[in-house]
């Protein structure tokens, strides 16, 4: 197919990945959503108001040593692993060789989502591994073992648990069987599969169930809708929209996606033309699913785009299905290939140090890393001198506060901020009337300066403590853009 690439520099590639992978979680500090998921997995169960449970069995290394980074992601790491494994088996079955090989693994790894994904614990990571292992599969199936189809309903449940958005490889494997395999419908394996994904899923289902359906009108909402639990909104009830902002909203989608490319994202476009005639070297099955589960997931939520908010690592699990298909007309270009992944790289390396260190005089705007980790350890070692129960506006303040103070007893506030899985009462004990009453009051830690007027409550101790970057946390630290602004009051009742 091409001249053959030697084994050596694809080996390279892996032990390259697992070293940026296990260096990143070390150094970096955990993001706000992770502590809140790492939070999760001091408390497993079935559901979890945002998600289901996979995410939070990645964190299991908080229950042996806490506040403690790498370990909180070490399970996170072994699934990336297991996605370049996976990854690996699947482009291989897909036909690949050589040099288009290790490009379609550069091409999926070196991306901004595939150099996060062994880094972030999020629930992405164990959605990609079962979406490859459930592509791998039904490249099988689709070749003739249909009894595979087994084994591809095993990781799309599984996938499930992980997160919700797994539901859209269900098309891609229609989309597959009739373009290949029309005749598996008359058979049950293609059946067996979908009821084994069900039966897998069904604990999230019967969790889901009892709880009023949390975490799926939690997401239906968040994913259409562009206000929080406002899912489906009647035309009435929506503002117009014509088709400049219905193109503006696509454009933007499109563009975010052609980000999360990095450097790779111009090069793979300006040979995007010769698409068509490079997949002519796979046979039909892998063309089949490759092209469905590039073009499905983009779509869809291209579609979405047009009247909710979307997120740009929604559709990502597109990018594993899109790798091999660009590969295979870069193959001839691929030390450009090799440039855009650098320039990646470097990108993520400065990031990662700006991120340790908050020396790069980046604009505010660019230092979301800083704003999600800086300043929280020692927040959580002040908080943890606090007499009584404390109270937070955010629960992404709780979730890191508890990383860094595990035994912290505090909970959110409710109804000033989106709600999370504190309001239900599953990560903390519940703060009762008696328990404020018998310690004579409470604590408020706010992140803006205000002070709350609350009804039978007098604020006392009112104290501000600024956030600088490089800088300790005071009361007394100025700088012209302080990443965070707390505010610690005592409410005490009124007499």
């Amino acid at each position: 197919m091409d001249k053959a690439m030697p084994g050596g520099r694809l080996n390279l590639l892996l032990a390259g990945l697992a070293l940026w992978y296990l260096s990143a979680s070390f150094l970096l500090p955990v993001l706000q959503d992770e502590a809140y998921y790492f939070d999760w997995a001091r408390h497993l169960h079935w559901g979890y108001f945002d998600h289901p449970p996979g995410v939070a069995l990645l964190g299991l290394g908080v229950q042996w040593f806490p506040s403690t980074p790498l370990a909180a992601r070490l399970g996170n790491v072994l699934a990336a692993l297991g996605l370049l494994w996976a990854a690996l088996r699947f482009y291989r079955a897909c036909g690949l060789r050589g040099k288009t090989l290790f490009l379609a693994l550069l091409l999926a790894s070196t991306s901004f989502p595939g150099l996060t994904v062994g880094v972030l614990a999020t629930p992405d990571t164990p959605l990609a591994l079962c979406w490859v292992l459930a592509l791998h599969e039904a490249l099988k199936a689709l070749r003739g073992a249909r009894r595979h189809w087994l084994s591809a309903g095993l990781f799309t449940g599984l996938g499930l648990l992980s997160k919700y958005t797994m539901v859209l490889i269900g098309p891609v494997f229609l989309w597959a069987l009739l373009w290949v395999d029309r005749k598996a419908l008359r058979t049950p394996w293609p059946y067996l599969g979908f009821l084994l994904a069900v039966l897998v899923f069904l604990p999230n289902l019967i969790w889901n169930a009892q709880h009023d359906w949390i975490s799926i009108r939690f997401q239906l909402g968040h994913g259409f809708s562009t206000t929080l639990g406002d899912a489906f909104r009647t035309p009435a009830t929506q503002a117009p929209r014509d088709l400049i902002q219905d193109f503006s909203s696509l454009m933007g989608y499109l563009g975010m996606q052609l980000g999360l490319w990095g450097g790779i994202g111009l090069i793979a476009l300006r040979f995007l033309p010769r698409l068509p005639r490079g997949m002519q070297i796979l046979d039909p099955a892998a063309r089949a699913l490759l092209i469905a589960g590039s073009l499905f997931p983009l779509g869809f939520f291209g579609l979405v785009s047009f009247f909710s908010a979307v997120e740009a690592n929604w559709p990502a699990p597109y990018l594993l299905s899109a790798a091999p298909l660009l590969a295979l007309v870069l193959r001839t270009h691929w030390r450009w290939v090799l440039g855009g992944a650098a320039v990646n790289l470097l990108v993520a390396a400065l990031l990662l140090y700006q991120g340790v260190t908050a020396r790069l005089p980046l604009p505010d705007s660019q230092n979301r890393i800083l704003r999600e980790t800086h300043g929280f350890a020692e927040l959580a070692r002040e908080a943890a001198q606090l007499s009584g129960p404390i109270f937070s506006d955010r629960y992404q303040t709780i979730a890191q506060l508890r990383f860094y103070q595990p035994a912290l007893r505090i909970n959110q506030w409710p109804r000033w901020t989106r709600p999370s899985e504190y309001l239900r009462g599953t990560l903390s004990l519940p703060i009762t009337p008696e328990e404020i009453q018998r310690a004579g009051g409470f604590w408020l830690l706010l992140s803006q300066p205000l002070t709350p007027v609350l009804a039978g409550y007098t604020s006392r101790n009112v104290r501000d403590l600024l956030d600088c970057p490089g800088k300790p946390l005071s009361p007394h630290t100025l700088c012209d853009q302080p990443l965070h602004r707390w505010r610690i009051i005592r409410y005490v009742p009124t007499e």
